[in-house]
């Protein structure tokens, strides 16, 4: 079992942070089912219309986290976070394609909480995982082909540094066919109560785990 943990700094900034953690072990990622990408495409076409009613920073879980960007010292106009720009992709009608049943179902999962959620191959990683604010001068090579500043981002880091951020996770984690165990970070909305974090966390791990397979546990960890 990892250990999870949330730094000091970041708890100072943002005072109610949470994050959902869960383990997932002996998984089986492939092809999404046919009802999972109905659900996925259904949800999108109904975002696009609720869209052309509000901009995407009038949804509340994205207007949120776009305070959480600015309190950690992240322009939130630059960097959007990895929600919004999921969001922003809909709104062009530019819906997301079906990857695999992991990735499926964390897209699903971040658009209907409106949070960055990431998704790790946990035998890529080393060590224990720590959330805290990005340093000066780090970087990682991210899942948009580029070279991405990591400072003031909110971001996952193990033994080697850092892997994941609720901006853009890194290639070294990703989740592809064949992926036996993964970590799930849920970078939940601050003004959530404790309780309803829990349940959340444990429904999206449920799921996951109905259409994955494997076992997994889950703890809500963060500065209250």
């Amino acid at each position: 079992m990892l250990e999870f943990s949330v730094e000091k700094d970041l708890c100072q900034k943002i005072l109610r942070f949470k994050a959902g953690v869960i383990e997932y072990r002996g998984i089986e990622i492939g092809d999404s089912p046919q009802m999972l990408k109905g659900r996925l495409q259904l949800f999108q076409e109904s975002i696009f219309f609720d869209l052309e009613e509000k901009p995407v920073t009038e949804v509340p879980g994205i207007k949120e986290w776009r305070q959480v960007f600015k309190s950690d010292g992240k322009d939130p106009n630059r960097y959007r976070h990895a929600a919004e720009a999921l969001y922003r992709r809909i709104a062009k009608q530019n819906y997301l394609p079906s990857i695999n049943s992991g990735t499926d179902l964390n897209n699903f999962f971040s658009l209907q909480y409106q949070v960055p959620i990431g998704l790790y191959d946990a035998d890529q990683l080393d060590g224990d995982i720590t959330i805290r604010t990005g340093r000066p001068g780090e970087e990682y090579e991210g899942l948009n082909g580029r070279m991405n500043s990591l400072e003031n981002l909110i971001l996952a880091s193990d033994n080697d540094g850092p892997f994941g951020s609720a901006f853009v996770d890194s290639k070294k984690a990703n989740v592809v066919p064949g992926t036996k165990n993964a970590v799930q970070i849920i970078f939940l909305r601050p003004s959530l109560p404790m309780e309803e974090c829990k349940a959340l966390t444990e429904s999206l791990m449920n799921m996951f785990t109905q259409i994955n397979g494997g076992e997994a546990t889950f703890k809500v960890i963060g500065c209250e």
